[in-house]
This record gives C-alpha cells, sequence and structure tokens, in this order.
C-alpha cells in the first residue's frame, strides 16, 4: 500500500509541476502576443503617417515647383519642342502654322 501510495505521490507532484510549467508558458507567451500587437499597432500608426506625408510631398504645385528650381526645368512650348523622324533624326518644324493648315 505505501508503494501504491508513494507512486500515486510522485504522479501527483509530476502532474503539479507540469501544471505550473504550462501556465508560466503560457503567460510568456501571452504577454509576447501583447507585445507584438503594440508593436503591429506601432507600425501601423508610422506607416499612415508615412502615406500621409508621401501624399503630400507629391501634389503637382510642389512636384512643379521643385523642378523649376532645382531642376531649372521649364514647360514644354511648341518653340522649345523638337520633333524627331523614326529613324532618329531631327525635323525642323515651323514655328508658326503653314496657311494650308499642312505642316511638312
Amino acid at each position: 500500500m505505501t508503494r501504491l501510495s508513494l507512486v500515486l505521490l510522485l504522479a501527483v507532484m509530476a502532474s503539479a509541476l507540469y501544471l505550473v510549467r504550462t501556465q508560466y508558458d503560457s503567460r510568456r507567451l501571452f504577454t509576447e502576443l501583447d507585445r507584438a500587437v503594440a508593436e503591429s499597432r506601432r507600425l501601423e500608426t508610422e506607416h499612415q503617417r508615412l502615406q500621409v506625408e508621401k501624399r503630400a510631398q507629391a501634389t503637382p504645385l510642389r512636384v512643379e515647383k521643385l523642378a523649376r528650381d532645382r531642376l531649372q526645368m521649364h514647360t514644354a512650348t511648341p518653340a522649345i519642342t523638337q520633333y524627331v523622324m523614326d529613324d532618329g533624326t531631327p525635323v525642323a518644324m515651323p514655328t508658326a502654322p503653314v496657311a494650308s493648315g499642312v505642316r511638312p
């Protein structure tokens, strides 16, 4: 009878230790999950902020201003437009339309 009691006592102790270990792992994993969710929210907020900033910087007026100021670019006009044939040779186009309306 004492042997059976001793075996049962060892089984109960092993079961109790296993239960404590499982609860500890569960709490640790829950804490890691909570941190990961918080980091995910922070990254999502950062992503949204960067998207808004990107849209603000890509407005047509801002791009045009930067092109004029930093790159010294100008609006294309017929006076500065150069037409090119299929073989790559430039074609001189008149600046004023021909009376018949047909360009060479």
